[in-house]
């Protein structure tokens, strides 16, 4: 830039409520994905298989897709993953050989009150510098700014 060209204000990065939610965000998901790794299940497939206990365990992979809002080609990626690890099963729904029961086995029913846990924790352990009001404000800002954008995809990363 020459002498006589003024240098434009540029706001600091930390002057951003974006900066401050992703450094919480990536910390607090970096945190969880880390007491994930004993039970050897991912982020995204916890995503899942907490949807799926939501509806009692049985359901559809474009079910499964409605629900979190991901595409039915990443929830079948996951499925898969959580086929190897015998946490689901898939069984063909009826006489339409493309339409698909996806359910929990036995050993992810056990499991996914436990993941839960887990994720209470990491909540707690971030967010317990607040007090009740306080959590419940920044609860209902961040719902109410993904209401007016209509987020609706679960984030899985």
């Amino acid at each position: 830039m020459g002498k006589k060209e003024k240098t434009p204000k540029v706001s600091p990065l930390t002057s951003h409520i974006g900066f401050w939610m992703r450094l919480v965000s990536n910390n607090v998901s970096f945190a969880f994905a880390d007491k994930l790794k004993s039970s050897e299940v991912a982020v995204a497939e916890w995503v899942i298989l907490r949807e799926m206990y939501a509806v009692n365990g049985t359901t559809s992979s474009s079910h499964i897709a409605e629900l979190t809002g991901l595409s039915r080609g990443a929830v079948s990626k996951l499925i898969s993953r959580l086929l190897e690890k015998g946490l689901v099963t898939r069984k063909e729904a009826g006489e339409d050989r493309r339409y698909q029961d996806i359910e929990l086995t036995h050993k992810a029913v056990l499991l996914v009150p436990n993941l839960a846990i887990l994720a209470d924790k990491n909540d707690e352990d971030f967010f317990s510098v607040l007090n009740k009001s306080e959590r419940k404000a920044l609860s209902d800002v961040l719902k109410k700014v993904a209401s007016l954008h209509k987020f609706t995809t679960m984030p899985i990363n």
